[in-house]
């Protein structure tokens, strides 16, 4: 059975090799593929918002081996009849080890991380799915935005 820890600045290089691993499985890169400056980004920014405590994150382990992992951020913006308060949650960095899916693994570390958005008062919280990944939000409550676009990088 995994244990789950909630990450500590100590813990960032941890948390930084997880998060490479993260991006190279969900964009289907190869190990080789240079991923130092995202990897230097990463450390920067954990360094950054665990400190201020606008990032939480999990780590799941069997034994010494990370099998999991989830992050969420927290961010403001100006309030909306929604959202009174502009206080927002980003659930990011979700991942299980290919051989401890279907363990329950990423659905405790989305309880633990949803928890930790009420328990701050933070009820707006989004995500990003995968197609992977949809059924468990899904199940977990979780539905689609049908208002949100993105501008993109070349416009």
């Amino acid at each position: 059975m995994a244990e789950y820890r909630r990450i500590t600045i100590n813990d960032i290089p941890l948390l930084t090799d997880m998060r490479v691993r993260v991006l190279r499985a969900s964009n289907l890169l190869d190990d080789d593929a240079d991923m130092s400056e995202v990897e230097e980004q990463s450390r920067l920014y954990y360094e950054k918002a665990l400190a201020d405590d606008s990032h939480t994150a999990y780590l799941a382990f069997e034994g010494e081996k990370v099998v999991g992992a989830g992050g969420i951020s927290y961010y403001r913006v100006m309030p909306t009849c929604d959202n009174d308060t502009g206080r927002k949650a980003y659930i990011m960095n979700m991942y299980t080890d290919p051989s401890y899916r279907r363990q329950g693994i990423a659905l405790k570390m989305l309880d633990l991380l949803v928890k930790d958005a009420k328990e701050r008062g933070v009820t707006h919280i989004t995500l990003e799915a995968t197609a992977a990944g949809r059924p468990l939000y899904e199940k977990y409550g979780f539905v689609p935005m049908e208002h949100e676009m993105i501008l993109p990088e070349d416009r």
